[in-house]
Formats: C-alpha cells, sequence, structure tokens
C-alpha cells in the first residue's frame, strides 16, 4: 500500500461542520489525517477531482450488521442468500445475502454508498465478543457497537435494593467490558415482563420489579453524563410498530426534554389512529413535539418497499408481527440481560399500512431538518441500507416523492402529510444528514468534517 500523502485538488467540498458549502479548494492529507499543507518534497499523490464533490464519509448511526440476531437470522432465511450473491472478484472476497448480507459484503456495500463509519445499536453484553469477530471482519469500514442494557436483570435488581450507586457502576463496567461506544435502552420493562408472560408497555408503569421504566433510563442517563460518554442514551421506547403509537413517542419526548437523548427509528413511533384499519401519519405532532426540545435528537428508520428480515431486541413486537403476517418467527432469551425477535416481512406499495410508513419517514425528515433527525432505515427492519441512495432522491426531490405517491392505494392521501410537503433538501443538507449530523450526534469529534486532524475518510 501507498503511504504518500494525498493532494486532492481543485474539488468542490462541501463540510457543513466547518460552514463550506461547494467552495472549490485543496484537501491535504497526511497519515490518514487532514492536515494543513503537505511540505515540500514529500511528493504526494495527487488526485485532480475538477468537477467532483469532495465531503466527509457518510456515517451510519443506527444498523445492525453484526451480533445473536443478525446470524439468527441468516441462518433462518437461505432464501435471502440465494437471492443476491456477491461472486469473488479481483481482491473481493464472495458472499452473499439480500437483507442480511454476509460480513464482507455489508462492507463493500457500505464502501460503495460512501461509508466510512457504521455502528450497531443492539449487541448483548454475552454475545459482544462474538459481535466484535464478524465487525472484525468487515474491511476498511470503522464499527463500534451499543451495549443492551435496558432490560438487564442485574441492573434492576441492584436498582430495586435502592443501591444507585453500585447500579451506575455495574453499567459503566457492563459498557467497558463489552467494549460498547454507547448505552442502548429497547422497551424497557417491556421486554423483560413478556419472558414471563405479561404485556408491559408504559414508561411510567411499576414493572414487575417495582421500578420505572422511565427511572431506568434516568439512571443511565446520569451515567451518560457522569462518565462523560460522547453519546447519549440510544432509546427504542415503548409501543414499537402499532397505531396510536405517537403518543408514546409524544410522553417520551416529554419525559425527557430536559436531558441529552437519542430517539431512534423515529418512523416506527409516529403512527395515529384506534387500529389497522384508522392508521394514519402523525409525524406532524412528533415532529413539533421534538423540534422543541434542543438536547433530543433522532434516526429516520425509513421504509422501503422491498422485502427485507425485521430483528429487534423488542420481543413484544416481533411475536405481534409473527401473528399478523404468519411465516417464520424466531425468539430468543439472553439470559438476564435481554431478548431478541426475527420475522421475515415484505413492505408493498399496495398495503395501506405500508404506504403510510413509507410517507412517515419522509415526512419526519423534512419537518425536522438534517441536524434534527439523520438517515437510516433501522437496516434491515425498514429495508437494507443500500437502498439509500432511493431515500436520498425522494428527500431531494418533491417530484420523485409525488411519482410514488401516485402509485400508492388512493385512500392514502387522506392519512399522510407528504403530498403538502414541498421541501428538498440541499446537496449540503444531504451531507450534513448523512457525515456532520450523525459525527455530532454521535460525539465523534474527528469524524464528519474536513477540518484540521479529522480522519480522511
Amino acid at each position: 500500500m501507498d503511504k504518500r500523502s494525498l493532494v486532492i485538488k481543485n474539488g468542490k467540498v462541501y463540510d457543513p461542520l466547518n460552514k463550506i458549502d461547494g467552495r472549490v479548494q485543496d484537501i491535504f492529507i497526511k497519515d490518514g489525517k487532514i492536515v494543513e499543507k503537505i511540505e515540500e518534497g514529500e511528493n504526494p499523490i495527487t488526485i485532480d477531482a475538477t468537477g467532483k464533490i469532495v465531503a466527509p464519509a457518510n456515517i451510519d448511526i443506527h444498523s445492525h450488521i453484526a451480533g445473536p440476531k443478525v446470524n439468527s437470522a441468516r441462518l433462518m432465511r437461505p432464501e435471502d442468500h440465494i437471492r443476491d450473491p456477491f461472486f469473488r472478484r479481483a481482491n473481493l472476497r464472495s458472499g452473499c445475502g439480500f437483507s442480511i448480507p454476509t460480513t464482507f459484503v455489508t462492507a463493500y456495500r457500505y464502501l460503495l454508498l460512501g461509508y466510512g463509519t457504521v455502528m450497531d445499536p443492539a449487541v448483548p453484553p454475552l454475545k459482544a465478543r462474538h459481535a466484535f469477530e464478524e465487525l472484525e471482519d468487515m474491511p476498511v469500514i470503522d464499527k463500534g457497537v451499543y451495549v443492551l442494557m435496558g432490560n438487564n436483570n442485574i441492573l434492576y435488581y441492584l436498582m430495586k435494593k435502592g443501591d444507585r450507586k453500585a447500579a451506575k457502576l455495574f453499567a459503566a463496567w457492563l459498557l467497558k467490558s463489552a467494549g460498547g461506544y454507547a448505552i442502548k435502552v429497547v422497551n424497557p420493562g417491556g421486554t423483560d415482563s413478556w419472558k414471563w408472560g405479561k404485556v408491559f408497555n408504559s414508561l411510567h408503569e411499576e414493572t414487575p420489579w417495582g421500578i420505572k421504566p422511565k427511572a431506568v433510563v434516568d439512571l443511565l442517563n446520569e451515567v451518560v453524563e457522569e462518565f462523560r460518554l460522547p453519546h447519549p442514551v440510544h432509546l427504542h421506547t415503548y409501543n414499537l410498530g402499532i397505531p396510536g403509537n405517537y403518543k408514546a413517542a409524544l410522553e417520551t419526548i416529554k419525559a425527557f426534554k430536559d436531558n441529552r437523548i437519542h430517539l431512534t427509528h423515529l418512523q416506527f413511533f409516529s403512527y395515529g389512529g384506534d387500529g389497522w384499519s384508522t392508521f394514519r401519519s402523525e409525524s406532524v405532532k412528533v415532529a413539533e413535539a421534538l423540534s422543541e426540545c434542543e438536547g433530543i435528537t433522532a434516526d429516520m428508520g425509513q421504509v422501503i418497499f422491498e422485502e427485507t428480515t425485521t430483528m429487534t431486541a423488542d420481543t413484544p413486537w416481533e411475536f405481534t408481527l409473527f401473528k399478523l403476517v404468519g411465516g417464520k418467527w424466531s425468539s430468543a432469551d439472553i439470559e438476564l440481560e435481554t431478548g431478541g425477535g426475527i420475522v421475515p416481512y415484505r413492505y408493498r406499495m399496495s398495503n395501506i399500512v405500508n404506504a403510510v410508513q413509507w410517507a412517515v419517514g419522509l415526512e419526519l425528515a423534512l419537518l425536522l431538518g438534517p441536524w434534527k433527525i439523520v438517515m437510516t432505515t433501522d437496516h434491515p427492519n425498514g429495508g437494507p441500507f443500500y437502498f439509500y441512495p432511493e431515500v436520498i432522491k425522494w428527500l431531494t426531490s418533491f417530484e420523485a416523492r409525488k411519482e410514488i405517491i401516485e402509485k400508492l392505494p388512493p385512500k392514502v392521501k387522506k392519512r399522510i402529510h407528504l403530498h403538502t410537503i414541498d421541501k428538498e433538501f440541499s446537496l449540503s443538507e444531504m451531507i450534513t444528514m448523512l457525515s456532520a449530523a450523525p459525527a455530532k450526534i454521535l460525539g465523534m469529534k474527528n469524524k464528519g468534517h474536513l477540518g484540521l486532524g479529522a480522519d480522511a475518510d
């Protein structure tokens, strides 16, 4: 590998964190970092980027690419492998998988999309070692994981005893021991209660442990602040995927309005209606509430009209989805820590619920803007990540959105707002959403920009 310095000349530079919007300039790189200049006599490699865009590498803040759920999904879906083989070529390894690609193929597809960093959002502590073995098998891209803690029985036991100090130290130890970048909470209290045959969906009611889910998140928020973690609690709240769950989103936003917190795949929590027959978008209400909270950010969880494999530590929801669609279902209990469920699913344009879901993700993004909500499909839950170019097209073109809306069932227009939103993201706004904002939300000071000292991703 050539280790010489690099000069990218005459490129049109977009660097939102440094307020550079399409300026033609040179970028100098040495030892993998952005530098002010290359000294004379260094004989750098020069790339003429005239007429081309130069921007920081993209960052995926939430993508299920490793860990027990991904591996279980691979085992239960040979049809997913057969659909999309990747043959060995040049220096690239072979692989397969449409919605759950193998490790090398995952990295190759991210690299083709300009991604330099990908974060897996839901790794159980007991399974972290193997997750890292998978991540090590993904070349070039930088990777990290969030550690699941929201239903951990040891944490609950210490909280029930009233020993907050021990509970916080345990959470910090868990994060360090598992090699995690951030703390992940999924349906706190709900997953644990479901293991015992109880349905529990609340932030403020007591679980069978005598603990309120909000108290769990509050304690973990204290861990984030006291240990100065770069990323806030990554929260998947309750009532995922069901009609009327926008109320859960509003309750969650209200409960943590004074905190620094990240609400993940917000699309899946922004539905109105009192049943599937009245299912509708409530993105406007959710976006209005979120806009008033400076410390709360979100990611999209955009739906793609394709076949995919849903997977989540929200085991009650996966059982609900299995009952709705039938077919394959996998459910697991990670002892004392969390759970996980997997159900294959296809999002269809002809399905009114799916059509509303597709619209909701785009509505949230266009209403909130790129610094508040960032690009994800909650891969593979909303669809495979390599459909991001389609999402970019929809966000940057009203006509592209209109073209899809015209193909949806006629009843859908009365249930969504997307056709009334004429906002189109600019190139700078897209780069913000894909790179600058995720880096800022993650607290990665060396990523998402082209300033001095930044990683030259």
